[in-house]
């Protein structure tokens, strides 16, 4: 995360983010794993974690059909070797499989990760100007992606 942020994907810090202010953060989300509220995937290269992708579950009755992707984030080493896109399957997989119809989340506006959810079948239905600052503190767009999810067998 350190090394993701402080090469300047907008992930919700800002540089210089340490390892100390990470790894709390990563901490805090432990009882949302452990209630369901939240899953986690990451992927490891022998003894260092080389990307990660979430969902978030809403607990609301009546949202419990969709689930927001969260923190897709790969190590720079690791760009463009198609890691991006095998986290983002995982979790629309796991989606899929815990009944869930629709996922969403939300990007920097011109930022990479855009290309990889528009190649992944995903729909951009508007962006929002000023929403985030990007790692150097500048006010950034976010851009609005929706992805229905097919039923699996293990859902029907």
């Amino acid at each position: 995360m350190t090394d993701t942020v402080n090469g300047g994907a907008s992930v919700g810090f800002l540089a210089p983010l340490d390892r100390a202010e990470a790894l709390a953060w990563w901490e805090e989300r432990a009882a949302d794993v452990a209630a369901g509220r939240l899953a986690v995937w990451a992927a490891h290269d022998r003894d260092r974690v080389l990307g990660t992708v979430s969902l978030a579950f809403p607990a609301k009755p009546n949202s419990r059909h969709r689930a927001e992707v969260v923190k897709l984030m790969v190590h720079p080493d690791a760009r463009g070797r198609g890691l991006g896109r095998r986290l983002l399957a995982t979790a629309e997989g796991a989606a899929a499989e815990a009944g869930v119809t629709l996922l969403h989340l939300d990007t920097e506006a011109g930022s990479p990760a855009e290309r990889l959810y528009r190649a992944t079948g995903w729909t951009a239905i508007g962006s929002i100007p000023d929403y985030a600052a990007s790692p150097d503190g500048e006010l950034r767009p976010t851009t609005i992606y929706y992805k229905r999810v097919p039923a699996t067998a293990l859902t029907r």
